[in-house]
């Protein structure tokens, strides 16, 4: 099941200029979510980082991945108009980097969900290559 960008604007609560999901491309309610984040020049991060090599941020990646799995979890019934926050990043790993005109392919897999704290396994790759991994700790509120 696809998502565009209104539809994920209804499940997650992030807006710009911290939406940083285009586009949902499959997902299962509490499983897993897959999406896109389409890499362009004209975003602000790029006025300084770095205005001369432009390199898209890898905390902005991995908060690219969390909202990715935000959507596994807010599409879940029981969790509709809640809110998730970031409970922990662990074995996070930058294996390449990423600059306008790149797509990025997101994939966050809920491993483990108790109560209100969800761990994912996140992937960001740009043609078939990773370029982020890391284990995403959510604590739903």
């Amino acid at each position: 099941m696809e998502l565009n960008s209104n539809q994920i604007q209804a499940i997650n609560p992030h807006r710009y200029p911290f939406a940083l999901v285009d586009k949902i491309t499959d997902y299962k309610p509490g499983e897993y979510a897959k999406g896109i984040k389409c890499i362009s020049v004209n975003e602000m991060q790029f006025m300084g980082h770095f205005p001369e090599h432009h390199v898209m941020p890898g905390v902005l990646i991995v908060e690219a991945l969390a909202q990715t799995g935000c959507i596994a979890i807010l599409s879940q019934q029981e969790n509709k108009g809640k809110l998730v926050f970031f409970a922990g990043i662990n074995n996070c790993k930058f294996k390449g980097q990423v600059i306008p005109g790149d797509v990025v392919s997101l994939e966050c897999k809920l491993v483990r969900q108790r109560k209100n704290i969800g761990i994912g396994e996140a992937i960001a790759k740009v043609n078939d290559k990773i370029v982020v991994k890391a284990e995403l700790t959510f604590a739903i509120q």
